[in-house]
């Protein structure tokens, strides 16, 4: 399985200035508004947002200098015509058949990352001091003022949609929380049920003057649509890549800013060293100021804020997951525990995979594998951003996938993290990372989960996040024509991700499975942007994010000519990705679903 890095501790850091300590606040006396979308709702079919082209000779703009996003037009972006449909035939060559009914309708959100932005226990420093180009903006981006409020606009969006054609159903692909909170978890579950959102902590500073700090009422998930979850690497690990230990746990309810070693090379044990103070995000400023961060020197004594018991990390040491469901449970949206009272006791408290079927009268089945790692060790050289299926997930996979082949039931995967994606199958292209040391071993590698998950034909998708794209990849039987010539595209399968509502492009998907005129199946997948209104916080967030994208990345990537100070104005695509997936099925499945499905 592949890893997404968490940047917390990678690279080599500036050394800057802290700024001034943040006043106190009461977010009980702060009066509590609404965050409504814009009236129109579009899809990437319908519309696309474009990041606006740079002129020749803009100016570098560091990561922390939020102000200047806009002045010098990172954060500016465009409307265009929609996206057409890719359609695919990878597994049903020559096809050209018409849609006939349609089978069953979703979403998919992903990789919210809700943040507590003033929580001591956060890495902010290693992003917001870096250099422009650092790409460490998982370690801070200016979007981790209003997660909660673009997930309440992705929310809205969704409810309209589901007034012009109704979801069977939602799922979300995990990375909910940023960083194991309660309150995290808490403003995730309490945003799709409706309720007063809260998204300060702490002082709660600004909390009734700067518009992200202030409470608000969400609008919560229309009842009609059932919701789902997958559990994510960061739901359950120190900024997605360390079990919780004694010092990050007593960081996430303390008062004492966290202290981090920063190394000018590549390693994972910088969160267990000292050197720098990470720091928090100044509510009571409008491009939310990170402070109280910098070396130890700059320091008499250690920086603190105040204490908040909702920041304890759901972690304990002998589950990462076990709190962290729990909370599901906790919820007024359907249905209670959003999958996993599903799952069957005997695995126990922690283990978070499960099945159901969407539909009683169509055959689909869906799969919710945890293909996170587990076991509880400090050992610094243990990445726990890594994909990991150990033993008995894997044998409940097996038995699940053959429950679902014996029974005639056409099958979809969701898990958090991808097989091989697209990018790493292509020439002259290698993953850039080798099979991490895990904990708990895994029990499969990619080419042998693969080689497994080949037996079924009726298995047709497998839907992921954790890397922030929006990627499609084919995953043919026998996929080496060198070695083993393809046999048949019926055991076959296709892989979609979906990019993340915290980094831009702050999409989700839609899918809608379609019966076919000769009774093969279409995958229809779709990138929607939440629809957001001028000036909100969810605005403003997406402004940051495609800024972020930019200034992290070096402007996308774009060439650079000499002097240094001429360049030459970045990526402008939206970054959306809409496909038709056309899978051939076994005469078996296709008698099956001949008749099935709403006529189209």
């Amino acid at each position: 399985m592949r890893v997404k890095s968490s940047l917390s501790v990678l690279t080599a850091l500036m050394v800057l200035s802290t700024l001034a300590a943040c006043g106190g606040g009461d977010s009980s006396s702060a009066p509590v508004v609404e965050w409504p979308i814009a009236k129109e709702v579009y899809t990437t079919a319908e519309q696309q947002i474009l990041p606006r082209f740079l002129p020749d000779g803009w100016t570098i703009v560091e990561p922390r200098e939020v102000y200047l996003y806009e002045q010098f037009l990172y954060s500016k972006w465009d409307t265009g015509p929609g996206l057409n449909y890719d359609r695919r035939t990878d597994f049903a060559p020559g096809n050209t058949a018409s849609s006939a009914a349609s089978l069953l309708t979703f979403f998919t959100i992903t990789d919210i990352h809700i943040a507590d932005k003033e929580s001591p226990a956060q890495s902010n420093y290693v992003g917001w001091s870096a250099a422009y180009g650092s790409g460490m903006s998982s370690a801070y981006s200016p979007v981790i003022l209003s997660t909660t409020h673009v997930l309440d606009a992705a929310v809205q969006t969704i409810n309209a949609l589901h007034k012009k054609k109704p979801f069977d159903f939602g799922i979300s692909l995990g990375d909910t929380c940023n960083n194991t909170q309660y309150n995290e978890l808490r403003w995730y579950i309490d945003v799709l049920d409706g309720k007063v959102i809260t998204p300060s902590s702490g002082a709660h500073v600004g909390a009734d003057s700067i518009d992200y700090q202030k409470p608000y009422k969400a609008a919560g998930l229309n009842k009609e649509i059932p919701w789902y979850q997958t559990i994510g690497n960061h739901d359950q690990f120190m900024m997605g890549s360390f079990y919780e230990f004694d010092k990050t746990l007593a960081a996430h309810i303390g008062t004492n800013v966290l202290n981090e070693e920063v190394n000018p090379t590549p390693t994972y044990a910088g969160i267990h060293g000292t050197g720098f103070y990470m720091g928090v995000v100044d509510g009571s400023t409008p491009y939310g100021d990170i402070i109280k961060a910098g070396p130890e020197s700059l320091f008499s004594s250690a920086p603190t804020v105040v204490a908040d018991p909702d920041r304890r990390s759901l972690v304990s040491a002998t589950s990462s997951s076990e709190n962290w469901i729990a909370e599901f449970s906790k919820t007024t949206s359907n249905p209670v525990g959003h999958g996993f009272k599903l799952v069957d006791p005997a695995n126990g408290p922690g283990f978070a995979s499960y099945s159901f079927m969407p539909k009683s009268d169509i055959p689909i089945k869906i799969i919710v594998l945890d293909d996170t790692c587990k076991g509880n060790t400090t050992d610094p050289t243990i990445n726990y951003a890594a994909g990991c299926i150990d033993t008995p997930r894997l044998n409940w996979l097996i038995a699940e996938l053959k429950e679902g082949q014996d029974n005639d039931k056409l099958m979809i995967i969701a898990a958090h993290i991808p097989v091989y994606p697209q990018a790493y199958l292509l020439p002259s292209t290698t993953a850039p990372f080798n099979q991490p040391t895990f904990a708990t071993p895994s029990a499969v590698t990619d080419a042998t989960l693969l080689d497994e998950l080949h037996k079924y034909p009726n298995l047709i998708l497998w839907i992921s996040g954790h890397r922030h794209l929006n990627t499609v990849t084919p995953q043919p039987y026998n996929p080496d024509p060198k070695l083993r010539p393809l046999q048949s595209p019926l055991n076959s399968f296709w892989e979609v991700e979906t990019s993340s509502l915290r980094d831009f492009p702050q999409q989700f998907r839609t899918f809608e499975i379609r019966r076919n005129s000769d009774n093969t199946i279409s995958i229809k997948t779709t990138n929607v942007d939440p629809a957001v209104a001028a000036g909100s916080p969810a605005a403003k967030s997406r402004g940051y994010a495609i800024g972020a994208a930019r200034i992290f990345s070096g402007n996308d990537n774009a060439p650079v000519t000499t002097p240094p100070t001429v360049r030459v104005g970045g990526d402008t695509t939206s970054h959306a990705y809409n496909v038709e997936l056309v899978k051939q099925l076994s005469v078996t499945m296709q008698n099956i679903i001949a008749t099935k499905g709403t006529p189209l």
